[in-house]
């Protein structure tokens, strides 16, 4: 039970509280799923029991899927599963939650302030959020995910879908797993998960995945695929729309930027660029944040053999979070999606 939202006991936190708090994570989970947007990143929302093989799964897919992965792993206490996202490959962190049962937008987004992640997360094809360990609380949370993914394991029962209502009615898809495990479960029937599911689910979707036998990853593969191509199409759609609104132009690596966006945090950022003839293309963006960090860029063009990149931080990260990363490691600083982010690709 969280001590700070009462997980929607009236007797610990009044209902008006509650509301509040949800709308505040609305606004902020609003902020954190325009600039996965923005980016082309596909963010996933990976909720699951305790032991219910989220972190496995993960690991599987970064056997598998070709391009970058970045990822957070919720946790009360340790960063062992990001620890074990780092060795496969993925960039990942730690957000250590304490008594907290779930993570939400606003961790997802102090998390985001790490500036390695965050470019990471900007030049991702997909960003896991592995959530707490819980088939209760984290359901109700928007942490401005572009879909739901709940991890079940054979060895939890048929049962949970009609004992655990909202996690499966909000649920895009279910990963069964540990399904090399079902010869050993005679007790187990499939039939019933189904039809419970169909009883919760608006529209039941199961996958049967072993990750240790690698039995469904190539439909998981798939089910990825697809929802990456939503999530693009989405994005091109809406480029398309703001483009009579709003000014913007293009880096050497294809990805659009605009020129000015407010953030719903209570800061802006603001781009100032000077553009010359294409045989000669310079650029310099100027960040102002009051409360944050100031950036200065020089953009080569790509003809270009030399860009420079000078950033002053000052926004330090909290305690309740560890900082897991790949090969190269800097200080845990920065703003949501720092202005490094020119060195994103486009990855339509």
């Amino acid at each position: 039970m969280c001590r700070d939202c009462g997980c929607g006991d009236s007797e610990l936190v009044p209902v008006e509280l509650q509301h509040r708090l949800l709308s505040e994570n609305d606004r902020v989970a609003g902020h954190n799923r325009a600039h996965f947007l923005h980016s082309g990143t596909t963010a996933i929302n990976l909720m699951g029991s305790p032991g219910s093989g989220k972190t496995a799964l993960l690991e599987a897919t970064a056997g598998l899927w070709t391009g970058p992965l970045a990822a957070v792993s919720g946790d009360l206490a340790t960063d062992r599963d990001a620890a074990r996202l780092v060795q496969k490959g993925i960039t990942a962190r730690s957000i250590t939650t304490g008594s907290a049962c779930h993570l939400d937008a606003a961790l997802v987004h102090h998390a985001l302030h790490d500036p390695e992640l965050a470019e990471a997360v900007d030049a991702s094809d997909f960003f896991f959020i592995e959530n707490v360990g819980n088939l209760v609380c984290p359901a109700i949370y928007d942490l401005g995910q572009a879909a739901n993914v709940v991890v079940l394991s054979v060895t939890e029962g048929e049962d949970k879908p009609i004992k655990y209502p909202v996690m499966f009615d909000r649920a895009d898809l279910v990963v069964l797993t540990k399904v090399d495990l079902l010869p050993h479960l005679p007790g187990f029937s499939l039939d019933a998960l189904l039809e419970g599911l169909a009883q919760v689910m608006p529209e039941p979707k199961v996958l049967l995945v072993s990750s240790i036998a690698g039995e469904g990853l190539a439909e998981w593969m798939l089910w990825l695929s697809e929802t990456r191509t939503a999530v693009l199409r989405r994005r091109s759609s809406e480029n398309g729309r703001g483009s009579e609104q709003r000014s913007e132009h293009t880096d050497e690596y294809g990805s659009r930027r605009g020129n000015a966006h407010e953030h719903d945090t209570g800061h802006r950022h603001e781009h100032a660029h000077s553009h010359t003839r294409p045989d000669s293309h310079t650029a310099v963006d100027s960040h102002n944040h009051p409360d944050r960090h100031t950036a200065a860029h020089s953009h080569a063009h790509p003809d270009d053999d030399t860009a420079a990149n000078s950033h002053a931080h000052s926004q330090h990260l909290g305690d309740g979070s560890s900082d897991l990363r790949g090969p190269a490691g800097t200080t845990p600083e920065g703003d949501l999606f720092p202005s490094g982010s020119d060195r994103s690709r486009a990855k339509e």
